[in-house]
């Protein structure tokens, strides 16, 4: 990729001499491996890989798009003056709009780390160990079927602008997920995990697949004979998964600068408002180890850790570029594509809780007669960023009978106004989870995207149950 940024280059000159105000190109090389193993064979086996570069051209305030395949300077240059023609043709049938907010676009390279690239590995060691984890989950009795996937991916992007910026960012990415299903007298239910981590194939072929795949297993069975609980207002502990997926679905996508600044979020005109207790402290972090790796977002923007949280305030928005100059603050780094075709988005990253002073033991203790909450078998929701409402269909849960974990539930949802949970958070665990996954992610205008998102356990009194 690095033998066309001298043509990329060229091509923004071209258009910033034909009155682009600014333009900016990411150059992307992709790759994506998926394996799935269906109770005795290989049922699926994919590659696929993708190379490309995308240009953006502000224009009157207005940005135009264009991308290309094709690498030689000629085409380059002309998808260059397409994305200029399209961001004037904008211009001229709308009002014009604000400038871009300045930012530190420097010259950087940015790789994760990783030892065994998993491109490299042997297909027959993955699916020796798909073929390991399915086989432990149908051992165990009562599971009917069981599948398991490996995936692996490497994204490889290069962000150039034409005020002079540079920026090279790298990653891989591999997991390893289970599904598995159960029957009992009171029908079939399924409950999945996922293992991902921005790492190399070292991380999957290091994981304990017997023991992963057992317990999943088990919990599938546990989860076909629980009862479904009686809808209502509980006294609830979320485990650090239940939590990451509030956050990011509920609070995280609020707090996405184009959206506040269309008016379609809840936390619009709240800056500076008590939404919480001062033991709830909320951050977007591109680095975060457990998480995805986004060192520099899709404008060049350096991504550190955001508080948009802090000790129950509400102190930022995240924003990119065209968002901050609007909001009146700086960019974020939260600027993502899905790849070089796409229109930039303010995206999350690694969106979390941060921990606080209870020990888990201790907020199980503190929660006594409770419901705790976990989201293995999790199958989403809905959420209305403009309303701050939501619910969640969340996996297998238990009843809390003096903090201790008695019978199973099944069929739990939680739905509410996330304002609502906030301000009912009673206590922050100390422990901290985040997690990202190479199967999925978070969409947004029809574009996908890796994030991670988690928390510690929280105890929140008076969330609304869902069952029968």
């Amino acid at each position: 990729m690095d033998e066309i940024v001298g043509n990329v280059q060229d091509a923004l000159t071209r258009v910033t001499r034909m009155g682009a105000e600014y333009a900016d190109a990411r150059i992307q090389a992709y790759e994506y491996e998926l394996i799935v193993y269906d109770k005795n064979r290989v049922s699926d086996y994919s590659y696929s890989t993708t190379r490309g570069v995308g240009f953006r051209v502000f224009y009157a305030g207005r940005q135009g798009y264009a991308s290309t395949t094709a690498t030689d300077k000629q085409s380059l240059v002309e998808a260059a003056l397409q994305a200029l023609k399209n961001a004037k043709a904008i211009a001229a049938a709308s009002k014009p709009s604000g400038p871009t907010a300045d930012s530190a676009i420097g010259k950087d390279t940015a790789e994760s780390s990783y030892k065994v690239d998993p491109f490299t590995v042997p297909e027959e060691d993955k699916i020796g160990l798909l073929r390991k984890a399915v086989e432990t989950a149908l051992a165990v009795d009562g599971v009917v079927s069981a599948i398991a996937r490996f995936g692996a991916q490497k994204d490889r992007r290069i962000i150039v602008s034409s005020d002079g910026g540079l920026v090279r960012v790298s990653s891989v990415t591999t997991g390893l997920s289970l599904a598995a299903v159960a029957r009992s007298e009171k029908g079939l239910e399924i409950v999945g995990d996922s293992w991902s981590r921005v790492s190399g194939w070292e991380y999957v072929s290091s994981l304990d697949v017997d023991s992963l795949s057992a317990e999943t297993a088990r919990l599938s069975v546990e989860a076909s004979r629980a009862s479904v609980p009686r809808s209502g207002r509980y006294t609830v502990v979320l485990e650090p998964e239940v939590v990451g997926l509030l956050m990011h679905e509920a609070l995280g996508h609020a707090s996405e600068g184009d959206l506040v600044v269309a008016g379609a979020s809840i936390l619009r005109g709240r800056l500076g408002e008590r939404l919480a207790g001062e033991h709830v402290t909320v951050v977007d972090d591109g680095l975060h180890p457990d998480g995805y790796y986004v060192p520099y977002d899709d404008e060049g923007v350096r991504k550190g850790k955001t508080v948009v949280i802090e000790k129950g305030v509400l102190r930022r928005y995240l924003a990119g570029r065209a968002e901050a100059a609007v909001l009146g603050q700086d960019p974020t780094g939260n600027s993502r594509v899905m790849n070089y075709k796409s229109p930039i988005l303010v995206r999350q990253t690694n969106y979390y809780i941060e921990p606080g002073d209870w020990k888990p033991e201790e907020i199980m203790e503190e929660a006594g007669n409770a419901i705790y909450v976990t989201a293995k078998g999790s199958k989403g929701g809905e959420v209305d960023p403009a309303a701050g409402t939501f619910t969640f269909s969340v996996g297998i849960s238990w009843e809390l009978e003096k903090g201790e974990r008695k019978r199973p539930l099944r069929g739990v949802t939680l739905s509410g106004m996330i304002l609502d949970v906030l301000k009912s958070i009673r206590a922050v665990g100390s422990d901290l989870k985040v997690k990202t996954s190479v199967f999925g992610g978070c969409g947004k205008n029809g574009q996908l995207v890796r994030v991670g998102d988690g928390g510690p356990h929280l105890l929140v009194e008076n969330l609304v149950i869902g069952g029968r």
